[in-house]
């Protein structure tokens, strides 16, 4: 099977069980589906199965639960984000927000059902392998929450003064730390060996993101743009300009592919991650000013 059709047959099984049967509330069971899907790259879980791979991947069920969990806590981390107490977004991944399709009350159930079912999902494999569920909740807990999860991360924009590392290290770089260990958890590894390739893959994550929010336009992007001039959040463009932020970008990616543990499929994955270098360098569109 191809790894974007697991991952996203992973992902389907695990919202059909979020939605349940029988008498359940329609609205909130459609909007699960309408938060997850379509979507778009799939970076995180992509990177997760790739490290599962590149070790053995000897229980492909535990990667796949891994990898749809990894993906709903994402896509749960959207919706809330897009809330109008935090960006006020209008539009996401080409269409409508979660509470401008649905209403805000039902934005703020869909992300929290999607942050209870990403713990759900991983649970239920406990039975296969017991440790590996075990660890996987724990690794996605300290990657979601505080002190260092995507809800601190959250959180540094209400500080008065930001520590920009801890601040993108929590906000964009926890999920693709949570991506690279719980890939290695997945297949039986121990997973501190994987944390500096997630949190490089984060770092040059949100250079990337900061480039696209200065050079590319709403109809681009499929979401709003200008959002950290907005805000007022530090970005690496503002404090780089446009070439120094990709070189910066460039430098973060050769030292992910030098920070690769030792694995049997260690060759496959530094391919992989210089092809998501490619596609995640962006090119200033020659009509931009900057």
């Amino acid at each position: 099977m191809p790894l974007m059709t697991r991952i996203e047959t992973a992902i389907s099984n695990a919202i059909a069980i979020g939605q349940g049967r029988g008498a359940v509330p329609g609205q909130l069971a459609s909007a699960l589906d309408y938060a997850t899907s379509p979507g778009g790259a799939r970076i995180r879980p992509t990177i997760l199965m790739s490290v599962a791979m590149a070790c053995g991947d000897d229980r492909p069920k535990v990667s796949d639960a891994a990898a749809a969990s990894l993906e709903l806590i994402h896509c749960a981390s959207l919706v809330h984000d897009d809330l109008p107490c935090f960006d006020d977004a209008d539009i996401r991944r080409g269409k409508p927000s979660v509470h401008k399709a649905y209403s805000e009350p039902l934005a703020v159930l869909t992300g929290d059902s999607l942050i209870i079912l990403a713990f759900e999902i991983l649970a239920r494999q406990s039975a296969l392998a017991p440790d590996r569920a075990a660890q996987l909740i724990l690794t996605l807990s300290q990657r979601s929450g505080m002190p260092g999860g995507i809800c601190a991360g959250q959180a540094w924009e209400s500080e008065a003064e930001v520590d920009l590392s801890a601040y993108h290290q929590a906000k964009t770089g926890a999920l693709f730390i949570a991506a690279t260990q719980m890939g290695a958890v997945a297949a039986g590894q121990e997973p501190e060996p994987w944390f500096e390739l997630g949190a490089r893959i984060g770092e040059a994550f949100q250079v990337a993101d900061d480039l696209r929010d200065a050079l590319y336009d709403s109809e681009t992007l499929g979401k709003p743009v200008g959002q950290d001039d907005l805000h007022g959040r530090p970005n690496a463009v503002s404090e780089l300009g446009v070439q120094g932020a990709i070189s910066r970008l460039k430098d973060i990616l050769s030292g992910a592919i030098a920070s690769i543990p030792s694995c049997p499929g260690e060759a496959a994955l530094a391919e992989m991650v210089r092809r998501y270098a490619e596609r995640l360098t962006p090119v200033a569109p020659t009509h931009h000013n900057v």
